[in-house]
């Protein structure tokens, strides 16, 4: 059985907007994923480690524990072997407690790319491929996390082309979840239901493509 494993935030953890409660695994992406793969005729098991809040690199100055390099590479050697790491992260950067933008939240998870390839796994072991997901842009932020999010749907322009471009820097595959879905317009965030549906089945196409080729032959 093949692993792989999804290191995100709460786009990924599944956060219903508007409220603190939680999509199914079932119905969010990673497992709509996970099942899109086994009807595939993949035998996967998806890893979530997604932590509402978290940042690429930086560390939220209210919330502890949200920088998502700090425990990334023991999550690495946790869960090894894997092979692959979904890498969803820049949401958080885009905060406006920080002032960053698509630049900031592309170089961030440049840095979590190296973590994964240099991560102390066990000898022997595969280094796994990195595929980065883009997040969908932000709308204008509505309803109680807007002042968290403020300035958030200007900040994120042009973050799917640094994503891409860092991807081919550095040598990773890379997926624009902006390309097949958008952020909800009850909170301008996170992920309706139905979007994190189709994000799954897109993403299951493109990671059975992944690890097609990645199989020896024969």
């Amino acid at each position: 059985m093949q692993q792989i494993l999804v290191y995100a935030d709460s786009l990924s953890w599944g956060i219903i907007p508007r409220t603190r409660q939680r999509v199914a695994f079932d119905e969010r992406w990673p497992g709509v994923m996970e099942s899109g793969l086994h009807a595939a005729g993949l035998p996967v098991r998806v890893i979530e480690d997604c932590l509402n809040g978290r940042r690429t690199v930086f560390e939220d100055p209210y919330k502890p524990g949200r920088n998502g390099l700090a425990r990334l590479p023991q999550t690495i050697e946790c869960h090894s072997p894997l092979d692959l790491v979904i890498l969803m992260l820049g949401t958080n950067d885009l905060q406006s407690m920080h002032a960053h933008n698509a630049w900031h939240a592309a170089t961030g998870v440049a840095t979590l790319v190296a973590a994964v390839r240099s991560a102390p796994i066990e000898p022997g072991m595969p280094v796994p491929p990195v595929l980065v997901v883009a997040p969908p842009p932000l709308r204008a932020p509505s309803g109680p996390i807007a002042p968290k999010f403020e300035g958030g749907e200007r900040k994120c322009f042009g973050l799917a082309r640094a994503y891409h471009e860092m991807c081919e820097e550095v040598g990773c595959h890379y997926f624009d979840a902006g390309s097949v879905v958008a952020t909800s317009p009850l909170d301008g965030v996170h992920l309706d239901a139905a979007e994190h549906a189709t994000l799954g089945r897109a993403l299951a196409q493109e990671v059975a493509s992944l690890l097609r080729a990645a199989a020896p032959a024969g």
